[in-house]
């Protein structure tokens, strides 16, 4: 008897992190999108937010492992969350849940309106739609699938703020990607570039870099990769951070159908 061919396992495209198996599902992200918009979303588009994020996630579990380092210890904690985002600006995303987390609610501060009065937190909705931060713990399994991937283990108070995050990010992003189709691309748009004093400037982004073509193609029914990518300009306001996780989102999806 012949023995028949395997036939190879249907996945999505490959991590730029060397991860045959993105830790944020297809399924998680239309789920997420459901919840903001009834917009269709293209497999190549949940492909490339599921990557958008996970680059995000990425770049805030590495910086608290250099905190954690610092400080001669390998399991990171909140306060290694709270000095990533510290020493690096761009790592300030999902601040929705800052207000949520006990790790942030020490450290926002007191708000004031205009004519300085003080500006009650505001409760949490009892609305029965699933909020971002209602809906954070179905990241769990993708952030410590990440943080393996990453070599890197974290207490559990830390693993709820990188749900949260990971969350609010998402849900942003999916209200962006919709705002997109709507209005049918990019209306304002801006460059903002970071550096820390005493270190050189980068170099400038090519012009074509990050620009959005004022009309968008497609159909206004449906939420495409290249409406993810319009999202993440606006999420991410500049820097590098930005710049890869278009760059990787653009080549996780180059092979993954619009279907």
């Amino acid at each position: 008897m012949t023995a028949q061919p395997a036939r190879p396992e249907r996945s999505g495209p490959e991590t730029a992190s060397g991860m045959d198996v993105s830790p944020f599902k297809p399924s998680l992200v239309k789920a997420v999108f459901r919840d903001v918009t009834p917009m269709h979303v293209s497999r190549s588009a949940a492909w490339a937010a599921a990557s958008v994020t996970r680059t995000v996630l990425t770049e805030i579990i590495d910086g608290a492992r250099r905190a954690a380092a610092a400080e001669a210890r390998k399991k990171l904690i909140p306060e290694d969350l709270v000095a990533a985002i510290d020493r690096n600006v761009e790592l300030e995303v999902g601040d929705k849940w800052y207000e949520h987390s006990p790790t942030f609610k020490g450290l926002t501060g007191v708000l004031y309106d205009a004519e300085g009065v003080i500006v009650p937190s505001r409760k949490r909705s009892r609305s029965r739609r699933p909020s971002a931060v209602v809906g954070a713990h179905r990241f769990e399994a993708g952030v410590k699938m990440l943080l393996r991937s990453q070599g890197a283990t974290a207490v559990p108070a830390m693993v709820r703020d990188l749900d949260g995050i990971a969350s609010v990010f998402l849900t942003d992003l999916a209200r962006d990607a919709a705002m997109v189709v709507r209005e049918g691309g990019v209306k304002r748009f801006g460059t903002v570039t970071l550096v820390m004093s005493g270190e050189p400037a980068p170099p400038p982004f090519r012009k074509d870099s990050h620009r959005v073509q004022p009309a968008r193609r497609g159909d206004g029914r449906t939420i495409g990769r290249d409406d993810i990518l319009a999202a993440t300009t606006i999420q991410l306001f500049g820097g590098n951070l930005r710049q890869r996780a278009l760059t990787v989102a653009r080549e996780a999806t180059r092979n993954t159908s619009a279907a």
